[in-house]
């Protein structure tokens, strides 16, 4: 998921531009945040947010993507900053109407004064890296609270609409990535609150087959494989009409977890 590839010259846009030689490609990171935009996210995992954490204050939004859990939770005229290593998301970031002060670089690298912020947020973390580590440093930025958005659904966790594919198809791991992060954080660590929400993610998808093609080539099956064709008409059969293309959703079930209270 962490493509880098060159600013889109539009937010909404799944496919970059390239010379009429290329054509155009998907951008992982920007098909993700198109799809935040279209779905139901926000609207569900905000208000258990705000449930467990009624007062933000100055917030860190880790990872930030999009934007669109960070915006609905910064509270005006506390500051917002965000830490985002991808060009294309930063674009993004700097585009909202309330822009956060951006961070161009990762998690690891990025530098916040200890306990600068009454809110440290991560959503939709992929749980594949170091857990325990990732929290003490989330801990020292905070001066209240931290909240992790994490996975929770039994499913495929990586590979953006996964959801989508037969188990045989996608080959992830299934286990929901909030059993993993909890396994992997030491007994000293537990959360102070989980909360559990249920949303969909929903895709406009101007071509199918193009989304296919992508798809295909993510897994790793050659141009000659039959199952490219198979892939296009799975998709179509799941899809729904739309007036941008076509409206693909796959129900989702997120964590919401808690280190302190504000």
């Amino acid at each position: 998921m962490l493509c880098r590839e060159s600013v889109v010259s539009n937010p909404s846009s799944v496919f970059l531009d390239r010379p009429a030689i290329d054509p155009p490609i998907i951008e992982p990171l920007e098909l993700y945040a198109a799809a935040i935009d279209t779905s139901d996210y926000v609207a569900r995992v905000a208000p258990v947010v705000r449930d467990l954490v009624p007062a933000v204050g100055a917030l860190l939004d880790v990872g930030a993507g999009g934007g669109q859990l960070g915006a609905a939770l910064h509270e005006a005229p506390f500051p917002w900053t965000a830490i985002e290593p991808s060009p294309s998301m930063r674009f993004r970031l700097a585009a909202l109407p309330v822009p956060p002060r951006i961070v161009p670089q990762g998690w690891e690298e990025a530098y916040i004064a200890p306990a600068a912020h009454d809110s440290v947020l991560a959503a939709t973390m992929p749980a594949v890296f170091d857990a325990e580590r990732f929290l003490t440093r989330c801990r020292s930025w905070a001066r209240r609270t931290v909240v992790w958005v994490v996975p929770a659904q039994l499913g495929p966790r990586g590979l953006c609409f996964a959801g989508c594919l037969p188990r045989e198809w996608h080959g992830e791991d299934e286990t929901p990535g909030v059993d993993l992060v909890l396994e992997s954080l030491p007994a000293s660590m537990p959360p102070d609150a989980i909360a559990f929400v249920l949303w969909t993610f929903t895709g406009i998808v101007k071509d199918l087959t193009r989304l296919a093609a992508w798809l295909a080539d993510r897994l790793g099956w050659p141009a000659s494989d039959a199952r490219r064709a198979e892939l296009v008409r799975h998709l179509e059969a799941q899809a729904r009409p739309h007036a941008a293309g076509h409206r693909l959703d796959i129900p989702r079930k997120s964590a919401v977890l808690v280190w302190g209270r504000a």
